[in-house]
């Protein structure tokens, strides 16, 4: 396969040959995207199951094995303007997540950063190359029911999700963007065996959601008693009045933990802008007082990562937080 797109609802709805029973092995991943083969195989079961083409089913019991190999990751406006290169019209690049921010930069699209825009923001928020740095960021967190978990009951660590004593208790949104920059994390901390160990400890336990606030909903509603998400969808909810979360707890893993982890935000000024001038002294700005100053005062709830920078005063500090040191792409 060389990209996520895929499509079983057109032609004939069987699988060749007639077969009923198959099975799905998790897909092999050559791309440098690490865990994206387990949401991708999690969807293409799902897709098959609703589509009623055929019946999933253990190896032992399959007429057929279902199996693939991601060779290529696309990231819809990363790729976008990776294809239009030079002849881009936009000036600036902001992500949500950084890989797709490292994937512009590797193709060497990014124009460097001025010296006093990375003086704004730590290293630890921004890659060596200074092509573009972090912008802000949002911690991991483990929601909880409150009334279903006490505190002398939570997860000493996000590994321990991985124990059968989980299953079927926890949730996550395994396809999203954010739970894959988790399991980077996770493999950077604790290496390839420990990684494929927690994650097949995972798939075994925890209900997929089709997002942070679908799992955080479903905590809240008792289906389920934990869920992996990130800090800034609880306090938004509470903001609003806290119908998906007022019976939601948050349990901050600490202690350089893997579940610690913080991912950035990042923004970057385009090579190919005609701009540069107005590009480069806007990045400035958000990263300096008037861009980090919003985070403090408005409802994104997201951390500030500049210098000297105040959050939101309803977050749990930033640096309390003993998030583990995780390297940029």
């Amino acid at each position: 396969m060389s990209g996520c797109a895929y499509s079983l609802g057109a032609g004939e709805r069987r699988l060749p040959e007639g077969y009923q029973l198959v099975s799905i092995p998790i897909f092999k991943n050559s791309t440098q995207e690490v865990g994206v083969e387990v949401p991708f195989t999690n969807a293409i079961i799902r897709e098959i199951e609703r589509s009623q083409i055929a019946r999933v089913v253990s190896k032992g019991d399959a007429q057929v094995v279902l199996e693939g190999n991601i060779e290529k990751i696309q990231y819809e406006i990363a790729n976008q303007i990776i294809q239009e290169g030079a002849a881009s019209p936009a000036d600036i690049f902001l992500t949500e997540n950084s890989p797709a921010m490292a994937m512009v930069d590797s193709q060497k699209l990014l124009a460097p950063l001025d010296a006093a825009t990375l003086a704004q923001v730590p290293a630890a928020f921004r890659p060596e190359s200074g092509n573009w740095t972090g912008i802000a960021a949002r911690s991991t967190v483990f929601a909880y029911r409150k009334t279903k978990l006490g505190r002398d009951a939570l997860p000493k660590s996000i590994m321990d999700l991985a124990d059968p004593v989980w299953k079927g208790r926890i949730g996550a949104a395994p396809a999203g963007a954010d739970f894959q920059a988790i399991v980077g994390a996770v493999l950077q901390l604790k290496g390839e065996e420990a990684t494929a160990a927690w994650l097949k400890g995972l798939k075994a336990n925890l209900q997929p959601f089709r997002g942070n606030s679908v799992a955080m909903k479903a905590t809240n509603d008792g289906q389920i008693e934990g869920s992996v998400i990130y800090h800034y969808y609880y306090f938004g909810d509470m903001a609003k009045g806290g119908e998906n979360s007022e019976k939601v707890g948050l349990h901050y893993f600490r202690n350089q933990d893997p579940g610690a982890f913080v991912s950035v935000s990042g923004g970057g000024v385009l090579a190919s802008s005609k701009r540069q001038s107005q590009a480069q002294t806007f990045m400035k700005w958000l990263t300096g007082k008037g861009g980090q100053d919003i985070l403090r005062a408005g409802n994104s709830f997201e951390y500030a990562v500049g210098e000297g920078a105040a959050s939101n005063r309803n977050l749990v500090k930033l640096a309390d937080l003993q998030a583990p040191k995780v390297d940029m792409p």
